[in-house]
């Protein structure tokens, strides 16, 4: 990858974007991962404001730090950079408070966590309009478009995608060419919605490299029956996922009325 040509790419994107549309820059969510920091250090090259939203809800405190250093740093680089914080557990927990007993924990710990990324977005949506910026999202390829490792209408419900076709390696590459720490970089990957230590990988059961490989397999018209052994398990982990999320990746079905009904 060309990454110094990529990143201005990305940038003269994004002003252009922003300029066509007559907005005045950008809001974004930190969470203090690599995708988030990667993002939004490209949305402050490009001079418009940008708004970084710190939104925990029950985060762990390294979350919370790496996302607080990252912020500041961009501050620091970026004149047109600000920040907002706004601490969302008492609202989740007002929120859970008023939702009746279920019988099955897990399924009601599993819609929770998706609230969570669903409170994050009607946020960032919030000072959006207040601001007259765009939100911008964080999703990668794989993520948005390969195994749909995200939340519909949470962290999926943005205006716009600066690195959604880029690998997550390619976003790494990006990283370590702008300068983001260390800390940001080596930490491992995770959603944030379950208040504890779970990876991306602990969820998925395959890495993300692994997952690029699959991607690209099945892009290639591979089947299971082609690999043996861990890369047949994750070929079926990414085609599992894949299969499962497409509702996610496709546009809403909308039932056409025959015109001779109308």
């Amino acid at each position: 990858m060309q990454t110094e040509k990529v990143i201005d790419y990305i940038i003269n994107w994004l002003k252009d974007y922003a300029t066509n549309a007559k907005i005045k820059g950008f809001t974004i969510g930190i969470s203090g991962g690599i995708d988030s920091a990667v993002t939004s250090t490209l949305c402050a090259m490009t001079g418009l404001d940008l708004l970084c939203l710190e939104m925990p809800i029950h985060q762990a405190e390294s979350q919370v730090s790496r996302a607080s250093k990252h912020i500041d740093w961009l501050i620091k680089n970026y004149d047109a950079v600000q920040q907002q914080p706004v601490n969302l557990t008492p609202v989740f927990d007002s929120f859970v408070s008023v939702l009746p007993e279920v019988a099955n924990e897990e399924e009601r710990f599993m819609s929770l966590a998706n609230t969570r990324a669903r409170l994050r977005m009607t946020t960032l949506y919030y000072f959006a309009a207040l601001k007259g910026y765009l939100v911008a999202g964080t999703g990668n390829k794989v993520e948005d478009f390969g195994v749909g490792f995200y939340t519909k209408y949470g962290d999926g419900g943005v205006d716009l995608s600066p690195i959604a076709d880029l690998l997550k390696t390619q976003v790494y590459e990006i990283a370590q060419f702008l300068g983001i720490s260390h800390e940001i970089i080596q930490a491992a990957p995770t959603d944030g919605l379950w208040g504890d230590d779970r990876t991306d990988e602990d969820q998925i059961g395959a890495s993300y490299p692994e997952l690029e490989w699959a991607m690209q397999m099945k892009e290639e018209g591979k089947t299971a029956v082609n690999f043996k052994g861990r890369e047949k398990e994750v070929f079926n982990i990414y085609t599992r996922f894949n299969s499962a999320n497409q509702h996610k990746m496709l546009p809403i079905p909308v039932c056409k009325i025959p015109a001779s009904l109308l």
